[in-house]
């Protein structure tokens, strides 16, 4: 492959996006964007994070490496930037690279030994974003915001971009109170399903036309490039502009539910988020840190419903973004010659065994992902997979597709030759590591083609799920001693995964 017709790369990412909601499979929602996306090329049914929270799994992206490798393996904590990345690689092979939207490698306070630009106060300070023109984890350009929805992390670029368009008083459509940090004259409540924000100042509509910008750069400038589009949506707050807020029925839609007795198998913390006001001091760290989801998860199905809805709703929105981008790829005749991958950071439950959001419960509606790649000419278009996906593969894959040097240190996977037809399933399994609360709870799970099994450091408790009698997963057969042997196994292979993920920096140059 000459360097003239390498493959511009793009990375299309939503955040915390349960892997059922593409309306190709689910007429429930209506997605015709991704849709027109998934006929275009493959839509893979088995992809998994690396970590089922936000920073792990964006780490593992352009590392990749698992965070139990680059170092990253928890909310609040920081990708230190001594790692080689995807960004880093594409730029030295002649790519242009950009980074627009989310980024969330870096935690919201900063110290001196830990320095933070995703930090309070920095994300408000605009005069600092205005004249910001380095690189960023090896990105040439990166354009960057933090909130979700109205959270009071507003700022970054995207606040520039809101006033630059004529929304100067933008501080109003936004919480202005997080921790000590205060900020407008007066402290305002969370919105709650409607956002009073106008559509065309949503941060979707800020993500399509910057990275449509850039392309129409990029054109001229007559080089390949790499642009990560990295949306917000759908993680909550539950909020969307109008009439988003108002597209799904709630009393139209289906309302996951618990099943009766199934977290009578797992262990204790499951149950306790079926409580009113469960007591999980004994699960909290030195100094009264919790873990994410370790709280009651009871709310009423009318009140879901409405949730799920607007959850809906942000995603339908979202969509309709993506396909500005789409539709750009096609007007600046760029489409036949761009891989494009859509994926989400993580999964999401919206009542699925009684479960809301994320936390340390690794079910399939947390860790698989939704996952799109189109490739024309290359990837078969219309088709699908069950072969096994991890996003820590997608670096390496995207530097293999644009024939450069892998780096050694990344230990995911080259996907671009089985994703053309020339080489079988790269992988017969994924590993998802939680290193949330690493004292008290610190998952860890192995899941192959039918199987999937999760541990807990230091606890002797833990899940085993057939995935083909039993999709649903209600039915842990850890402690099951007609399938002790079958456990035995699955903890066997777990081993061999990961002595295999072990980095290999550098070849062995001599025998001493």
């Amino acid at each position: 492959m000459d360097k003239t017709s390498r493959p511009n790369i793009l990375l299309i990412t939503s955040d915390q996006q349960h892997w059922n909601t593409i309306g190709l499979k689910n007429p429930e929602i209506y997605t015709p964007n991704l849709d027109r996306l998934a006929e275009r090329g493959c839509l893979f049914k088995r992809a998994y994070c690396p970590n089922p929270t936000c920073t792990p799994t964006r780490a593992s992206i352009i590392t990749g490496m698992y965070p139990s490798q680059h170092g990253a393996y928890s909310l609040g904590t920081k990708l230190m930037e001594n790692h080689t990345s995807v960004g880093e690689v594409l730029t030295n092979a002649g790519y242009q690279t950009a980074l627009v939207g989310k980024a969330h490698f870096q935690p919201l306070r900063s110290t001196d030994e830990f320095p933070s630009f995703e930090s309070y106060p920095i994300l408000r300070d605009l005069d600092f974003w205005r004249k910001f023109d380095q690189s960023f984890y090896g990105f040439e350009r990166a354009e960057l915001a933090r909130n979700h929805a109205d959270e009071t992390h507003v700022g970054q670029h995207y606040a520039i971009w809101m006033e630059e368009n004529g929304l100067t008083d933008w501080e109003k459509h936004f919480q202005n109170t997080w921790a000590e940090f205060s900020f407008g004259e007066s402290a305002s409540e969370p919105q709650y399903l409607t956002w009073d924000l106008p559509e065309e100042f949503h941060t979707n509509a800020w993500i399509a036309e910057r990275s449509n910008a850039l392309m129409e750069d990029y054109v001229k400038e007559g080089k390949p490039f790499f642009l990560w589009a990295s949306f917000f949506d759908p993680h909550p707050p539950y909020l969307v502009p109008e009439p988003w807020d108002k597209m799904y029925d709630p009393d139209e839609i289906s309302v996951p539910q618990i099943t009766p007795g199934e977290h009578d198998k797992n262990p204790e913390h499951f149950s306790k988020t079926q409580q009113p006001d469960p007591d999980f001091s004994d699960w909290e760290e030195p100094g009264g840190a919790t873990m994410h989801g370790c709280g009651s998860h009871l709310q009423s199905r009318e009140s879901l419903a409405k949730e799920i809805a607007v959850y809906f709703g942000m995603i339908s929105c979202m969509d309709k973004y993506i396909g500005k981008i789409l539709d750009k790829l096609d007007e600046l005749n760029l489409a036949e010659n761009t891989l494009i991958v859509f994926t989400s950071d993580h999964g999401h439950f919206f009542g699925q065994h009684g479960l809301n959001a994320k936390g340390p419960f690794h079910y399939e509606d947390l860790i698989k992902v939704p996952f799109i790649a189109s490739w024309p000419g290359k990837i078969e278009a219309g088709s699908e997979s069950e072969a096994i996906q991890s996003l820590v593969d997608l670096a390496p894959t995207f530097i293999g597709a644009a024939e450069a040097r892998i780096p050694a240190s990344m230990t995911g996977i080259d996907q671009s030759a089985s994703w053309r037809g020339a080489a079988p399933p790269a992988r017969d399994h994924a590993i998802v590591e939680n290193r949330h609360q690493p004292t008290t709870l610190y998952p860890k799970t192995y899941v192959n083609q039918r199987y999937k099994i999760t541990t807990y450091q230091g606890n002797e408790y833990g899940e085993v799920f057939d995935l083909e009698s039993d999709p649903d997963e209600v039915n842990n057969l850890w402690n099951d001693s007609q399938n002790a042997t079958l456990k035995a196994g699955l903890m066997m292979e777990f081993f061999h995964a990961e002595l295999r993920k072990e980095p290999t920096p550098m070849p062995r140059i001599a025998g001493a």
